[in-house]
Parts: C-alpha cells; structure tokens; sequence
C-alpha cells in the first residue's frame, strides 16, 4: 500500500465557523481522462485538471468532484479499483493528487473525490489471494464466494443479473462462484465482514488526511445484501431498478456503515461531506441516507429523469423538496453526469427514450432546452452538480464508430444501453488543434469537427455563449440572498406549460412549451437563457417558448 504524504493540504474555512458550505454548494464534475491533458498522452490528468483549476474558479463553482483516478487495471474507466490508496500512473502520482488539492483549496475550491466501496477490482490484492488460496482462504468471506447450484455446482448460487448484463455471478477454476453486481472485474466486497468496514474507514481517513473535503459514494445503496442472497424470480431485472425493492440494493444495514462514517468526517474540520449515489425507488428513500447522523447529500436521479415537462418537474421539485425537509438535508439538481446522454441532446429527442441515446435530435431546440432548464436548476434552493462541458453547451457525441467505444457494458449481451461514451468524449479548450486545446497528443476518443466552435476559447466573451450564461448564472446565484439554501419555492400562477415561483426577492419564471406567452412582469429581469432585452410593456412581457428568465422583485 502507499503511505501519506507529509504536510496535509489546507481546506477553505478549516478555521472559520462552521458554514454548512454543502447546503448550496455548486458541485462541479470532473471526469478526469476527458478534461485536460498535460503530458500528452492522450489522456487527461490530474495534473491537466490542476492547471484548469483558475478556469473553474473563475467559471464561479464551490466544490469539484473528481472521478475515481485510482490504481486501476481500467475495466469500468477506473471504477475497478486495485489500490484505494495509490494514483493509476496513466493520471500521475500521489504527489500531483497533493498539488492538485492544495492549489484548490489555494483559490477556494473545494475537492470531493469518489470511493467505490460496493466493489473493487479483480486486481485488487485481497481478491488476488482469495483465488490463489482457494476456497478455505479466510480473505474469500471479504467478497461474496458461493457453492453453486446444480448437480456439480454448474449453476449460479442465484438468479440475480449483472448491472452491465448476463449472470451476476462467475465461476473460478476451483468451482465457487463470486458475485459481481457490474463487471466480472469488479467482484462485490462483504460488508458482513468487519475486515471491509475497517478497511474502509482506514482509507477515508487517509484521503482526509490528505486534505480532501468530502467523498461521493459511488453505488452507495448496494453495499449490503438480504440474507441469504435470494432469489428475485424472474428476468429482465434491469428494468426494475430504482422502482422495485431489490435484495441487492436499498438494503437497511446500509445505514449503519454512514453512520460510522459520519463519525469519523465530523472528526476533522472544515466541514468534510459524503454525498451518496443512490439509487432507490422513492425520494423518500434516498432521504434515509442523508439523515442528519448519515451522510450530508443524495443524487437526485428523478429529477435528473424528468422529461422537459411544467407538470411533472414541479412534481419532482415538490417531492424532492418535502422528503429532504424532515432531514434537515439540502436538495441536490443534476441534469448530466458521466453515465447518461448529455441533456442538451436529451432535450433534442422526444421525452420518453431513457438517459441513453443514440441520436442527435434538434440540436438547436436541444440548447435552447438545455439553457432554459440550467436557469431551472440554478434556482431551486438547494446544491447543484454541474458536469464538465455543459457549460459550453456540448452535445453527447452519438455517432462514435463502434470500433472506438470503451463502455464496458457496450460489449456484453444484455444489461446497460452501453452508450456512456457519448458524454466522455474530451471536452475542447481552443478552437483549433489536433484535440482542441485537450493536450498536445491527440484525443482517447475522437472529437467532432464541431468542437473548436464549441470551445471554452471560442465562447470566452461571447455575451450570447452558453459559457458566458453559465458564468453570469453562478455570479447572480453567489451574490443574489434569495439564491441557494432552502427547503422550499411558492408556486405563483402562470399559464399552462408554464413554471413560475418565488423566493426571499426573486421570481423564476419558465416555459416549457413550443410557443410564446404573455404575462405579468414579476419585477426586474435579471438573467435570460435566451440573448438579448427582456421587453417589458405595460407591466407585462412575453416569455419566449423554452425560456427561462430570473427577476429580482
């Protein structure tokens, strides 16, 4: 294992008051090999994202999570983790992670770094043993090995699938099998076992030590398994998950584990977080894991999935908003992230063809949507995740040639869609060059010839530009004190299709539909997701279709 570094890394505010900077923290993704190059290999770096960092500061974020960077044979773009403690040598060292944190925290950044604890790699050291040693090796009750069924044990133990498709369970050369809820790469840790919670809470206090602000828990609802591990009945699975109850997911004994684990954040200032990846079948699910003795944020997957629709987001906003309420937690808005189609080409296709897709839509009516809805999420009281590239309005890259597609689950049968790709193609930074402005070596996945148009360096300045919206959207939510933390909006009328709420001196107004409306003007207009003049006349204006407009009143 690798040991710490010296001289932890500062965090802003370790010596402040306590501020719950969580509550409207402005959470920017980062997904690592697709956001800047240095050393010109063709795949981004953590010494690539240090050197973006007074871009992100500038663009007007609090916080950024990076996707998992660790020692990794890479089966699921490093969510197959073979040393929780060391940095894969194709992202840099450990050395570069301690840089990156410092000079973050140096221009007030916070940094949040992703843990897998559901499950690492079959590279892993213990994982290793465990099949080395054979079946009486002490390290197999770490993972979940199993006699099969059958007449030789030629069978699975049950019936479960994996998340990327085919059998959740593999057999290994001495006859027991391992169960793996995603790859076969990726075998499940036992959390029965006080070895992994051990470890586990061994390596939160590493990287805290290092001076990181908080960790997202990936598959933070898979962690513990119903006794016996029994059957579901049935296939298609897939289709079932963040609806039905799962006895592989959403378990009680999860809770548990947070609890432990906030102990040990609350242990160490500045306010160190969690935030959890789950995926549960209510909202009100998803709030047991930001009890106030749990962990401290929740992904909103509802809201990420809900069609470009008056009446069913002001369901989810209003769902969203009274489950959290009882917990004391802020609500959290996500649009995109490294596993579903960008919304900007979401927007562009006809609601109700899932988060992965294939085609292109009306890239126009795409942005336009995309604008609009940023405009919705930033005025909805609570934190907001942004992931990298939104904000110059790039679209999901949905014609890759088959021959380039990493997607692990692209390749298997069944199971995932397998079109991730589209939303990790390296994001461009100048209007020319062989990657535009990625890294001087090329691009691990091709860019399209529209990217230079689309790029940081082409939209710099550009008061029409999407980068440009997004940069005057977060200074008026910093400065704005109806903006940011809250429980709550009151609804106003407004014309069908069309949203309109208040808070504390500020009114957000937003049509969903293909055609203008007229209506009362709330106060002053602020910010639009379309350019030019908001035009008042006679106390009324014309609210453009797919636009959303902020007013201070």
């Amino acid at each position: 294992m690798t040991p710490h570094l010296t001289a932890p890394a500062t965090t802003p505010g370790h010596a402040g008051p306590r501020t719950n900077w969580w509550q409207d923290a402005v959470i920017y993704q980062v997904y690592p090999r697709s956001f800047a190059d240095a050393n010109g290999d063709g795949m981004g770096d953590l010494d690539g994202v240090r050197h973006k960092l007074p871009y992100l500061r500038d663009l007007g974020v609090d916080a950024v999570w990076l996707s998992p960077f660790y020692a990794s044979p890479q089966a699921d773009a490093g969510y197959d983790v073979a040393d929780y403690r060391a940095i894969d040598p194709m992202f840099g060292t450990l050395h570069d992670a301690d840089a990156l944190i410092r000079d973050a925290h140096d221009l007030g950044l916070r940094i949040i770094v992703d843990l897998v604890p559901n499950h690492s790699s079959d590279q892993h050291e213990w994982f290793k043993r465990a099949l080395r040693e054979g079946p009486d090796s002490p390290l197999r009750s770490r993972y979940h090995f199993r006699p099969g069924r059958g007449d030789d044990g030629e069978l699975p133990p049950n019936d479960w699938e994996s998340i990327f498709g085919g059998p959740a369970w593999t057999r290994t050369a001495d006859g027991e099998w391992y169960l793996h809820l995603f790859a076969p790469e990726q075998p499940d840790f036992n959390w029965e076992n006080p070895a992994v919670a051990d470890e586990f809470r061994s390596i939160l206090r590493f990287w805290l030590d290092m001076g990181v602000d908080g960790f997202r828990v990936d598959v933070a609802h898979g962690l513990v398994k119903a006794a016996g591990l029994p059957d579901i009945g049935g296939s298609d699975q897939l289709k079932l998950l963040g609806n039905d109850v799962m006895p592989f997911f959403d378990q009680d004994g999860v809770h548990e584990i947070y609890r432990s684990w906030r102990l040990i954040l609350d242990e160490y200032p500045g306010e160190r977080i969690a935030v959890a990846e789950a995926w549960t079948p209510t909202v009100e699910r998803t709030a047991h894991y930001v009890r106030p003795d749990e962990l401290h944020q929740a992904f909103n997957f509802q809201y990420l999935g809900a069609p470009w629709d008056a009446r069913e987001l002001r369901d989810v906003i209003d769902v969203s908003l009274a489950a959290m309420r009882p917990v004391g937690a802020p609500a959290t808005w996500v649009l995109s992230n490294h596993d579903v189609t960008r919304h900007a080409t979401r927007f562009a296709n006809p609601p109700g063809l899932g988060t992965q897709l294939r085609t292109p839509g009306d890239r126009e009516l795409g942005l336009r949507r995309a604008r609009a809805a940023t405009l919705l999420m930033l005025a909805l009281p609570g934190s907001a995740y942004l992931y990298q590239g939104e904000e110059l309005g790039l679209p999901d890259v949905t014609d890759l040639p088959d021959e380039v597609r990493q997607d692990p689950s692209f390749f298997r049968a069944e199971g995932q869609d397998g079109f991730r790709d589209g939303c990790r193609v390296p994001i461009p930074w100048t209007a020319e060059g062989p990657s535009y402005g990625f890294g001087s070596g090329g691009s691990w996945l091709p860019q399209p010839a529209s990217w230079g148009a689309l790029s940081v360096e082409a939209q710099t300045g550009d008061p029409d530009s999407t980068l440009e919206l997004y940069r005057a959207a977060l200074a008026a939510r910093r400065e704005h004190p109806g903006l940011g933390p809250g429980d709550a909006v009151r609804w106003l009328d407004a014309p069908e299709g069309v949203l309109a709420f208040a808070r504390e001196g500020f009114v957000c107004t937003v049509n969903l539909t293909a055609e203008a409306v007229r209506m009362p003007a709330p106060g002053k207009p602020v910010l639009s997701s379309v350019s030019g003049e908001v035009a008042l006349d006679g106390g009324e204006f014309v609210l453009e279709a797919d636009t959303t407009v902020w007013w201070a009143v």
